[in-house]
């Protein structure tokens, strides 16, 4: 298959391009000199002749800013209107399948309860743009969007602070770039990609569940995500190593 990666240099796609590779793809990759992430008919063009693109492509902040909403600008601009570019150009360029990376932090507080691909979100402040992004991609007949955990491990940047003690979607940069591959074959649609631990057992420093509240930055961190792959693993026997 000729699959066309974008954020091929991020923490994802550095696992992703070898990956792919290794599994006998040909790989094409966003050149950012010659082709904007917001131009759909630049994107056509580069697009032309690939069965897939998977769409990797983030700008999270990495420093202190990260508390300040205003730091989630260019992340949020590059999952919604980049996301429809992307949606866009693969329609005018025939490609039939569209990945495209998400976060699984938008589920709503669940407690101990299993969360699957039905259960209720709660998309505030920056965690909003992912489902905007979920949205751009499902127009596309052979769309499919991916609920990534919290990345441990590898080149991954994990948060300073969890807060209370439920539970924590997590997954290494490295599962999730084969869940993004694996999904190349799957049936369109929304798809977890990680495994639910109980955050006592990270190893990343907890605050209080009541100081959290008053953290707007930090509500996400707040809630007991309890969300299971099931669904992926069903698809295609996915699973992951780490």
């Amino acid at each position: 298959m000729k699959v066309f990666v974008i954020g091929a240099t991020g923490v994802l796609g550095r696992e992703a391009v070898p990956l792919l590779r290794a599994a006998g793809h040909e790989v094409g990759v966003l050149d950012r000199r010659t082709t904007s992430l917001f131009d759909a008919g630049q994107l056509a063009r580069a697009f032309a002749g690939y069965d897939a693109v998977i769409n990797l492509a983030t700008r999270i902040p990495l420093s202190a800013k990260a508390v300040l909403a205003s730091a989630w600008a260019e992340n949020n601009r590059i999952r919604t209107l980049g996301g429809a570019a992307v949606v866009e150009a693969a329609r005018l360029a025939g490609v039939g399948r569209i990945v495209q990376e998400g976060i699984s932090f938008v589920y709503a507080d669940g407690g101990d309860r299993e969360l699957d691909e039905n259960a209720p979100l709660a998309p505030v402040g920056h965690i909003a743009s992912s489902v905007q992004a979920q949205h751009n991609v499902l127009a596309h007949p052979g769309g499919v969007f991916l609920r990534i955990g919290l990345l441990l491990g590898g080149e991954a940047q994990s948060p300073p602070v969890l807060v209370g003690d439920g539970w924590m979607n997590v997954v290494h940069p490295g599962d999730a770039a084969a869940a993004a591959i694996a999904v190349l074959d799957a049936p369109p649609g929304i798809y977890n990609v990680g495994t639910p631990v109980r955050k006592r057992d990270l190893g990343i420093t907890r605050l209080p569940a009541l100081l959290g509240r008053f953290a707007a930055s930090f509500e996400v961190f707040s809630r007991s995500q309890r969300v299971v792959s099931t669904k992926l693993t069903e698809a295609t026997g996915w699973r992951p190593r780490r």
